[in-house]
């Protein structure tokens, strides 16, 4: 029973008055704050409290005031009411559900997720979060950009042969990256969708950065402790694609 009433939401004190009108069937609130060692006041706003849930009901026929469980029919009028009022809050919640599902995508409002990984789960990441950058990408924009380190292509080629084997139609990809025997090789592979432009400046990428969908992947190899850095932030991610756009043009 205790079990019952505290899924019903019954405090202690709702229990311990509740139970006792079970045991009596007929009771006083004279009797009950007796029994309960709760003094009268409390017994009244308790008794009240149960009134309003439908648990017990009032004989308001005789001089004193007595309070009974209420009947088994009057529970399954109970029952029937909370499916009424559970239906009606799921529909509003499933409202809201729907205005929720919006606002990510807007322009103005953004809910950033970073992510932080370490060197040696960095491959296995790799692998892990492409269908999900590929998807943010095909719905966004099918490009990645960026720049990239030579030696990320070093370190993780057969991710990169990998990725190209299985990225969906159209995908593609263009980044800036250092002269570098790596991208040399790599040219020699002979994938369509990946375009690279060495870098023409006075010093070599230490790091890489891919603009992919929503998501921004900084990630650096070439120093220890290595590490990757998801951002997804679609407004920042959008904002940073501009900027290599123009750069590529």
């Amino acid at each position: 029973m205790e079990k019952i009433l505290t899924s019903l939401g019954l405090g202690p004190k709702e229990q311990k008055i509740y139970t006792l009108i079970l045991e009596r069937a007929k009771i006083a609130p004279a009797t009950l704050s007796r029994l309960s060692g709760i003094n009268r006041t409390t017994v009244y706003s308790v008794l009240k409290e149960l009134l309003g849930k439908g648990l017990v009901i009032e004989d308001l026929g005789g001089k004193t005031l007595y309070y009974s469980p209420a009947p088994a029919e009057s529970i399954a009028r109970i029952i029937e009411q909370e499916k009424k009022k559970l239906t009606e809050r799921e529909g509003v919640y499933t409202q809201l559900q729907e205005f929720l599902k919006t606002l990510p995508g807007s322009k103005h409002f953004s809910i950033p997720k970073i992510r932080f990984v370490e060197g040696s789960d960095i491959e296995k990441y790799l692998y892990e979060a492409t269908p999900r950058w590929n998807e943010s990408s095909l719905q966004n924009n099918p490009t990645w950009w960026g720049y990239q380190d030579h030696d990320f292509v070093e370190k993780y080629r057969d991710w990169i042969v990998w990725f190209w084997d299985q990225a969906p139609e159209p995908i593609n990809l263009k980044l800036f990256s250092n002269d570098s025997e790596i991208e040399s090789q790599m040219a020699g592979e002979q994938i369509d969708r990946r375009e690279v432009r060495f870098w023409d400046g006075d010093n070599d990428f230490t790091g890489s950065q891919w603009i992919v969908g929503a998501y921004i992947i900084m990630i650096v190899t070439s120093q220890k402790p290595a590490y990757l850095v998801e951002i997804h932030d679609s407004v920042m991610a959008h904002n940073m694609r501009e900027v290599f756009k123009r750069m590529w043009r």
